[in-house]
């Protein structure tokens, strides 16, 4: 008799093999990831994508403000569940808002998609806001979504009150929290593709992050800075069939300590599909096995 096993990700089935039996895990690597020789960060965590396995972290449980990385998680949220093509006339709390800005006015019409692009490329605060009307009502009741929906992620050592990451005492995460919104997002093939484009020709913007330009592989996601915050920056990159994520939060270096530590996971791991999606495996002969249970 064969017994048909539930269709399973390469992902997942390697990272259990890797917990259980350690030789499984290819660690190809000779160096410790810890191993700087950039700044070290405040708090730091590189995780892959699909398994959420944690692959190093530095202070990652700690506490701190996350700036314009908070927009992750913004963007995710609209994604999700909002009509991208729907067009949305900015409110007069859209525009003008403090800090970042693709300089929005009151009164023009943006499509929803227009408005994430600004959002991730850009790091309009302007955008930020509007989409959190456009898709709560108010930023307080998009505050108290971004909450229920970052917990839900895994990230239960984070508190929000905005969608753009400027200051507030009570707005803050931890490395491995934001790793955790930021694979969930990073498994959306939409939010992929705007956080991976360089160039949005329709309105001319230009994405901020250098990973993109500079790191082999980078496919996202976002960067962030605020005095309080310091440089914050969480880079997607991806090689081969292995997709991983790094977190580093007030990071003197940001660009060069995010590739440092994904170089070294990089070399360090490698994900093996163990057994294609669908396969059959025979059942155990329980007469074979019945002197054991003596």
């Amino acid at each position: 008799m064969k017994t048909r096993f539930p269709a399973r990700t390469a992902t997942a089935c390697a990272v259990l093999l890797c917990l259980f039996f350690p030789l499984f895990a290819a660690l190809l690597g000779g160096d410790a990831i810890s191993a700087a020789a950039a700044t070290v960060s405040a708090g730091e965590a590189v995780m892959e994508v699909y398994s959420g396995r944690v692959l190093f972290e530095n202070n990652g449980g700690k506490r701190l403000p996350m700036a314009s990385t908070t927009k992750i998680l913004t963007a995710a949220i609209v994604v999700e569940d909002c009509d991208l093509d729907e067009k949305v006339t900015v409110p007069r709390e859209g525009a003008g808002v403090e800090g970042s800005s693709v300089y929005l006015k009151a009164g023009e019409e943006y499509t929803v998609r227009q408005l994430l692009y600004g959002l991730m490329l850009r790091s309009g605060n302007d955008c930020a806001v509007t989409l959190a009307l456009h898709h709560s009502g108010s930023v307080e009741a998009f505050a108290v979504e971004m909450n229920r929906r970052a917990a839900s992620w895994g990230a239960e050592n984070s508190h929000f009150t905005n969608p753009h990451g400027l200051p507030d005492e009570a707005h803050y995460t931890t490395a491995l929290d934001l790793a955790r919104i930021a694979c969930h997002a990073m498994q959306n093939p939409t939010f992929r593709t705007i956080v991976s484009t360089k160039y949005f020709g329709e309105n001319a913007w230009a994405n901020k992050n250098k990973m993109l330009f500079s790191y082999e592989g980078a496919n996202g996601v976002k960067t962030g800075f605020t005095k309080r915050a310091g440089r914050c920056l969480v880079t997607g990159a991806k090689r081969g069939n292995m997709q991983l994520v790094s977190v580093v939060l007030n990071s003197p270096e940001m660009y060069e300590r995010s590739a440092e530590l994904l170089d070294a996971a990089f070399r360090k791991y490698t994900l093996l599909r163990l057994y294609a999606p669908e396969t059959e495996f025979a059942a155990p002969d329980e007469k074979r096995f019945a002197g054991a249970e003596r």
